[in-house]
């Protein structure tokens, strides 16, 4: 891969990562234009850049749980309980991340080779833009992350497994899911950023440590499109999350369709190979 693609692999990834339209599928897509699917690696690794921006973004948040969770080992010491609502959050995150990481692990084959295809990545894009459509209308719109229990935590967790398939966005999953059990869109969006953090890093840094020695897309290419990746996310939070605060996910929607359409009359054409 050279400089040119890096870039560009870079500013897809930081641009569609954190909004509901599923940055892997637009990897895929964009690979494929450039002729050559830069792989699940490539994808993971480039994700580390657009979570460091979530670190940077929220790191008061992160910060003050990460500090309580681990006080809250020594009560008598430190005055923090497991009854803390950071503490509890922090426990609400690492059981949220459990079945990506579980499905993950399990599924890694399957997920490099058969999920690749481009004809599923389609289908998950317009199957979810209809769903997320729906749940964005007539969820009830109210709750905030001091009302998630423990199985809507597990329920996050199982929504963002889904997006280990190209086409159904990380984002776009669990918000869905917040949206379908009455959370607000900048409650749905914010536990959503927070969640994705443990699986993403584990899931870079795994594929980085797998892929010495042995990465397609070249180290100098991946590391250019992971800081592409940092800089442009981080601007895309900051107007992702203002946005939130009137605008619905109608334009997401419509936007997936769309994208969908377009990439299904191609494979149809011949002008894109589904498993290219």
């Amino acid at each position: 891969m050279g400089i040119f693609e890096a870039i560009i692999m870079g500013l897809v990834q930081g641009l569609t990562e954190f909004l509901p339209i599923s940055s892997s599928a637009h990897l895929r897509i964009v690979g494929a234009l450039f002729g050559d699917d830069p792989g699940a690696a490539f994808t993971a690794i480039t994700q580390i850049g657009t979570e460091s921006a979530v670190l940077i973004y929220f790191w008061k948040d992160i910060s003050r749980i990460v500090c309580k969770w681990f006080q809250a080992f020594a009560p008598k010491r430190s005055g923090v309980t497991q009854a803390d609502s950071d503490v509890r959050m922090g426990w609400m995150i690492i059981v949220g991340s459990l079945p990506i990481g579980i499905l993950g692990l399990l599924g890694q084959d399957f997920i490099e080779s058969q999920l690749r295809n481009m004809w599923i990545t389609v289908s998950m894009l317009v199957i979810f833009a209809l769903i997320l459509g729906a749940a964005d209308r007539y969820g009830k719109k109210e709750k905030t992350l001091e009302h998630l229990s423990w199985l809507q935590a597990i329920l996050f967790g199982f929504a963002q497994a889904l997006a280990l398939i190209p086409g159904v966005s990380r984002s776009g999953g669990t918000i869905t899911a917040g949206r379908l059990m009455g959370f607000t869109r900048v409650a749905a969006a914010r536990y959503s950023f927070l969640l994705a953090m443990p699986a993403v890093f584990a899931s870079g840094f795994f594929e980085a440590a797998k892929s010495v020695g042995n990465n397609p897309a070249g180290w100098g290419a991946t590391i250019l499109a992971t800081a592409v990746a940092f800089a442009v996310g981080y601007a895309v939070i900051v107007w992702f999350m203002r946005l939130l605060e009137t605008k619905t996910f109608t334009p997401f929607v419509i936007y997936r369709l769309l994208l969908g359409i377009a990439v299904a009359v191609a494979l149809a054409t011949g002008a894109l190979s589904a498993l290219a």
